[in-house]
């Protein structure tokens, strides 16, 4: 298929910076024959209609659910027909690929689904009833993968597919690391003998060399192949480390961005309305510059949103939350945020660099080991180690001297703000259920990330979720309860206006109003959080009529409220929704 001239322009110029004149052209060449492959699928024309307020996404493993006798993945679709139903509308299912280490994201084949999983069958099952999110891990691979054999054996193609550098050239020490292991890995190679392989992440995970066009080519067409079996999302996974300049941080780089760029013109041309979401866990400028023009994600996460949370329930202060949510600009047409607590790793630490000083972070930090969390490190230019992620379970975090209901209510505060936010909700599988740290899993593994990894015996979780008043049941219940209002407001639209209001320390006021409708009257949301564990007041002038009156409803409480003189009383961790009736 021929691109249209416009895209065709576009996509040389971006594959021109990448490959030069010659092979752009022949890498151009390759991308309409794969497109020309791809469209004759029916499943690439189903409909796929814009984001809206009736979405949010589930993030899980294939296996964080088992029963006898039944398909992980099975047992998942189980357990969200069973306790979920329409409160969310995908479901991101993190690697379901053969794996030889990291939880999946250590790929052996990018084709296939996993043996101990399920198939296809059971991820096209789970596609029918919910709109389908898969990762695109694309910045390693797995030693056992056949490239990384053909590598060791010097054959084609993969031979030329990975990144090989001198550990002893000074210009490593410039790179941006992720983790404190060794940057550079020794394999012995067929006829070369020892060689020096680029490993961002472990030993295990070899790097991808994307200056090879063929690379990009094979990343491509799995990209396809994953929209064709029902992707509606697809997550670049560490995209941000994806290519390698000796000199620079190797994070980052213009070139990155214009294989993001390049992979987005695809998507647009092949599947409208299939979206991308890049996985950048990295201080806040950064994260926003995979937006691009408008022309590179579709969807960026906002990292930041986790720790600040943290930081503000922990200590009781809003500030930092509040500077920077005021300073995050609307996403661009057609682009959103995703905006998450907990996910399969742990809480990012970076996304707090410039917001909260060192102190405050190791003040957290310290709170969260008394907690039964750990921190990982990762390495610095200088050879020290920096704190990179806390490793913990979000409902844990959140635990005190003040019992369960306390915590709970502390959890659910910032679950809803998530729930607020201008964009897209994601919630983690674990946190539907108030998984505490799985402190076992870490012996068991020697992994610190598997305390949030937990995999449940289908069984006990149903007893428990039979159980009244089981800290699961009243999460469970709850989270999916407010799931389902949020779905019926288009003050939760993800293009609706977001404006964080002014308030003491401690409280934070979000105010989302509808993009106009015709027929309709656009009805404003005021998001209202109590951060701490005393009764504060809030200002509610925003939703008053000219006269200073107000009638006013809460629609997480399914309550009428009076609010003499414009201000309310908001109880210790309260969180509420507001509109006028």
């Amino acid at each position: 298929m021929a691109l249209s001239s416009n895209v065709k322009e576009r996509a040389t110029e971006l594959l021109g910076a990448l490959y030069g004149c010659e092979g752009a052209k022949e890498t151009l060449a390759g991308l309409e024959r794969l497109l020309t492959e791809v469209l004759g699928s029916p499943s690439m024309k189903r409909p796929r209609p814009a984001l809206s307020e009736r979405d949010a996404l589930l993030i899980t493993y294939g296996n964080t659910f088992s029963a006898p006798g039944e398909a992980p993945l099975a047992t998942l679709l189980r357990f969200l027909k069973q306790h979920v139903g329409d409160a969310i509308s995908l479901v991101h299912l993190l690697p379901i690929f053969p794996y030889s280490s990291d939880d999946g994201f250590s790929v052996v084949n990018y084709r296939e689904v996993n043996a101990e999983l399920g198939g296809w069958q059971d991820v096209e099952q789970i596609a029918e009833h919910y709109g389908l999110a898969l990762d695109l891990v694309l910045n390693h691979c797995s030693r056992s993968h056949l490239w990384f054999q053909d590598y060791i054996r010097g054959e084609t193609p993969g031979r030329d597919y990975f990144v090989e550098a001198d550990p002893a050239d000074p210009r490593l020490a410039l790179v941006t690391r992720p983790r404190n292991s060794p940057l550079m890995t020794p394999v012995e190679v067929r006829d070369q003998g020892s060689r020096w392989v680029w490993t961002t992440f472990s030993a295990d995970q070899v790097d991808l060399n994307f200056a090879n066009p063929a690379v990009l080519l094979e990343f491509a067409a799995i990209l396809m192949d994953y929209i064709r079996r029902g992707a509606r999302v697809v997550r670049l996974d560490a995209v941000a480390y994806l290519w390698k300049t000796l000199g620079t941080p190797c994070i980052n780089l213009p070139e990155t961005h214009a294989v993001v760029k390049c992979l987005r013109l695809l998507v647009d041309e092949a599947a409208p309305g299939t979206l991308l979401l890049t996985e950048t866990n990295v201080p806040q400028t950064e994260n926003l510059s995979y937006f691009g023009d408008g022309d590179e994600a579709h969807l960026i996460y906002q990292f930041s949103l986790a720790p600040l949370l943290l930081y503000a329930l922990t200590l009781g202060r809003t500030a930092a939350l509040q500077a920077w949510a005021v300073s995050l600009p609307p996403p661009p047409p057609g682009g959103g945020y995703v905006n998450f607590t907990a996910s399969h790793d742990g809480v990012g630490l970076r996304p707090l660099e410039g917001l909260v000083s060192e102190a405050d972070r190791d003040a957290l930090l310290r709170r969260m080991r008394e907690r039964g969390g750990y921190v990982s490190m990762r390495r610095l230019p200088d050879g020290r180690d920096a704190p990179y992620e806390l490793n913990i379970s979000y409902y844990s975090a959140l635990a005190g001297d003040d019992g369960e209901a306390a915590q709970l209510s502390r959890f659910l505060l910032a679950q809803t703000v998530a729930l607020s936010m201008q964009g897209v909700p994601a919630l983690y599988v674990q946190s539907l259920i108030a998984t505490e740290s799985d402190l076992l899993g870490v012996e068991r593994s020697g992994q610190t990330r598997a305390i949030n990894r937990r995999r449940w015996d289908y069984g006990e979780l149903s007893a428990l979720l039979a159980r009244e008043g089981s800290v699961q049941m009243r999460c469970l219940s709850e989270i999916v309860r407010r799931l389902k209002l949020r779905r019926a407001h288009p003050a939760f639209h993800p293009e609706a206006a977001q404006e964080i209001l002014e308030t003491e320390d401690g409280v934070f006021a979000v105010l989302r109003t509808p993009p106009p409708s015709p027929g309709s009257q656009a009805v404003p949301m005021l998001c209202l959080f109590n951060f701490t564990p005393e009764t504060r007041e809030a200002d509610v002038t925003p939703l008053c009529d000219e006269d200073g009156r107000q009638s006013l409803v809460d629609v997480i409480g399914n309550r009428r409220i009076a609010c003499p003189r414009g201000l309310m009383r908001l109880p210790a961790y309260a969180a509420l929704w507001l509109k006028a009736v």
